[in-house]
């Protein structure tokens, strides 16, 4: 027979564990208010395909996305002049914090570039050095914690810190849309569209160029999943090409809060590096 007593524990019991398993409002966790593991969304990285993510990293809590090591390839009109460029970057990081459950800020580090440039006729000139740095914020509008889509915005701006003229030494900037969608049979899928102001070839001003690519991704088995993706940009630069590349790649869980990934993008028009492959970790604590 069930005692007062018994009943009373009994319900107090069941309803501390269903709390336990209730999600509770997560804009009270900030930069200063970290949210506890247990209420960590799953891992997402703006890596290794093009396409940013629209997830963004929970408040108080940090990530590193970088770039083991990147190279690329291109061959410049090999029917005219075959120039060849190459171009290494080691330890490129995205640096983040989550400031609120639904804004991170970024940081874009290159700390070693090194560029060699073959000419047919001039020889071989090499820049090595730091590269540009980017920072950037990105506020999800919605789904952050749940639902089948998911929307984020992020501005960002870059910062002429380049050695060696690895760069333009212009300041420059734009605004990056992204969107995820849950498809069916555990397909995934993100699209973004993105406007860059960048420095025109003569720096006598500004132009925009308009960024879209598409990716669709797919768990493979276990922890192994897998991508593949097109990126294309248009310059409204007087003269300029449209640059396009297909890009696969492969990621691996190690643990809920550290990814591996590897991966090459092919270019498919003349403009594009001709491919990149590049290898990658993702981290967050």
């Amino acid at each position: 027979m069930t005692t007062p007593l018994a009943t009373v524990l009994l319900i107090v019991t069941t309803s501390a564990a269903l709390a336990a398993d209730t999600p509770p409002d997560k804009s009270q966790y900030s930069l200063f208010n970290p949210t506890p593991s247990l209420w960590l969304r799953e891992l997402s990285t703006d890596r290794p395909d093009k396409t940013e993510s629209a997830y963004t990293v929970d408040a108080g809590r940090f990530q590193i996305e970088m770039d083991l090591a990147n190279f690329s390839y291109e061959e410049h009109n090999p029917a005219r002049d075959g120039t060849i460029v190459r171009t290494w970057n080691v330890a490129t990081m995205n640096l983040k914090v989550g400031l609120l459950n639904n804004v991170d800020a970024q940081i874009i580090v290159t700390p070693h570039s090194y560029v060699r440039t073959s000419y047919p006729v001039a020889g071989i000139t090499k820049q090595r050095g730091f590269g540009d740095l980017v920072t950037r914020v990105k506020w999800n509008l919605w789904g952050n914690d749940g639902g089948t889509t998911a929307f984020a915005v992020m501005p960002y701006l870059k910062l002429p810190t380049n050695q060696d003229q690895l760069g333009n030494r212009s300041v420059e900037g734009g605004l990056i849309a992204a969107l995820a969608v849950e498809l069916p049979a555990g397909w995934g899928m993100g699209l973004m569209t993105q406007i860059d102001v960048v420095r025109d070839a003569t720096s006598s001003g500004y132009h925009p160029v308009f960024v879209n690519s598409i990716t669709l991704g797919h768990d493979i088995i276990g922890n192994l999943g897998g991508y593949v993706e097109f990126w294309g940009s248009i310059s409204a630069e007087r003269g300029s090409s449209w640059t396009g590349t297909v890009d696969v790649g492969l990621t691996y869980a190690l643990t809920k809060d550290i990814r591996l990934d590897a991966g090459i993008n092919f270019g498919v028009t003349r403009a594009a590096d001709d491919l990149a492959p590049f290898v990658g970790l993702s981290w967050r604590f």
